[in-house]
């Protein structure tokens, strides 16, 4: 189990803050920002790079990608995280984020959450087109897409930023789909959860994939559906449709391996649905838990 203390997505906990937010979305929601700043970093070691913002889109008040040049190699595995990094009040601040982008593209890309009381991300929020932010140069992490462990079918579930890695696996094979390196023999399937419709930073890409691969299925559900009459998918959280979605895609411990990225409620739930239905063999449930919960 890998876990990452970046608190990647909002859960229905900060309910009340997402209610305060949703009026002011409209206001932001797909902006690009092309406004370059002129925040600099200070190199500590040979260990990083000065990465540099090249891109910024704003989904919502508080969820944001950014594109960034590493300013070097940077070869990673989709799947894997980066550990980025700000000198804030004269303490070099760092975090894990996982990687949206696949390996061929020339920039990073990240999907970011605002955590109003974190370490990093409030400094992140305000980086703008042209900062700089320190890169760790070695990214990290095991939650790779496994082609090699005889199952044909990978499903996925994530919630809100959750989605960054399986945006990244569908991405590469999309890549290798195209040139032929891949010939569709593994199918994705993909469950991404979200309060609401606005947090789903990558839906339309993901259902343009979903259309144009026949190898790859995108399911979005929303779990307070009440503020959104409009919206025609999925109703419930990620783990509530799990069972109906498994059933109606035929998915089988023998042939599939569970891929499971955000809120630990989710990935608790899942886990629980998962072993009843006999997901007990040892790798055939992959986690990537995004912050680690307070003993309640």
């Amino acid at each position: 189990m890998s876990q990452l203390d970046l608190r990647g997505g909002l859960w229905e906990g900060e309910s009340q803050r997402r209610m305060q937010t949703s009026k002011k979305q409209t206001a932001t929601a797909g902006l690009n920002t092309t406004i370059p700043s002129t925040a600099r970093v200070t190199i500590p070691d040979d260990r990083f790079y000065a990465g540099r913002v090249v891109q910024r889109s704003d989904f919502a008040p508080d969820l944001w990608m950014f594109r960034i040049r590493a300013g070097g190699d940077f070869n990673f595995v989709p799947g894997q995280f980066a550990t980025l990094g700000l000198e804030i009040d004269g303490k070099r601040i760092e975090r894990p984020y996982s990687i949206v982008s696949s390996p061929a593209e020339d920039e990073v890309e990240f999907f970011f959450e605002l955590v109003p009381e974190g370490a990093l991300t409030p400094s992140l929020h305000k980086l703008q087109v042209g900062d700089e932010l320190l890169m760790r140069k070695v990214p990290k992490g095991k939650f790779s897409l496994d082609l090699h462990a005889g199952k044909p079918n990978h499903l996925l579930i994530s919630t809100v930023t959750g989605v960054a890695p399986f945006v990244s696996y569908v991405r590469w094979l999309s890549q290798e789909w195209k040139e032929a390196r891949f010939d569709g023999a593994h199918r994705l399937y993909l469950l991404n959860g979200a309060s609401r419709p606005w947090e789903f930073g990558y839906r339309e890409e993901l259902a343009h994939f979903d259309k144009d691969l026949p190898w790859f299925k995108y399911v979005p559900t929303v779990s307070r559906p009440w503020d959104h009459a409009d919206w025609p998918g999925e109703i419930g959280r990620a783990d509530d449709i799990l069972r109906k979605y498994a059933d109606h895609w035929e998915l089988e411990p023998k042939d599939t391996i569970v891929y499971l990225c955000g809120h630990p409620d989710m990935i608790e739930h899942s886990k629980a649905i998962l072993k009843r239905r006999g997901f007990t063999e040892k790798g055939s449930v992959k986690e990537e838990v995004y912050w680690i919960p307070p003993h309640k």
